[in-house]
């Protein structure tokens, strides 16, 4: 079930929701997303999903596995703040899941209802658009929640503010 958007009602603001992954093409939906923010009067919200099956070692391995994957998580993440801070004068929100990528996207959608808009980046590469992209796109044919912007990953940083 798809919940109500709640970005347009008195005491709302809509946020734009972008993947932080080890992906080059992450920095082009950030980009994108935080200038749509910044330029809107919108939120940023920044999402690091820590994936499962890293983890599945004796219980001493796996703790000290999944606390330096937090800690990549939220370096990540800070870098990825700053950046915004200085392209778009803008103080992102950070969420860190652990999951399946499209499992937590379509839970934290789903928790926030603010969320209005997913921006995600298609890679480059000969393979296709990505496995993010692919995956985001086999749902919004049933019945996706929100809007889904994919930024073409050759567009520079210039361009991105040009037609954000």
């Amino acid at each position: 079930m798809v919940s109500k958007r709640l970005a347009r009602e008195e005491g709302h603001r809509r946020k734009f929701l972008a993947i932080v992954d080890e992906t080059p093409e992450c920095e082009r939906a950030v980009v994108y997303a935080a200038s749509r923010a910044a330029r809107t009067g919108g939120v940023l919200v920044l999402l690091y999903v820590i994936q499962p099956g890293n983890f599945q070692h004796w219980r001493g391995v796996e703790s000290i596995m999944r606390a330096e994957a937090m800690d990549e998580a939220e370096a990540r993440l800070a870098d990825y703040a700053e950046k915004v801070r200085v392209l778009a004068a803008i103080d992102p929100e950070l969420v860190i899941r652990e999951g399946k990528s499209s499992d937590a996207i379509n839970a934290l959608i789903e928790e926030d209802q603010d969320i209005a808009i997913l921006v995600l980046a298609a890679s480059s590469g000969a393979e296709g658009p990505g496995p993010l992209v692919s995956s985001i796109a086999s749902k919004t044919s049933g019945g996706f929640a929100i809007p889904v912007t994919i930024v073409p990953a050759g567009l520079s940083d210039e361009d991105i503010t040009a037609v954000a």
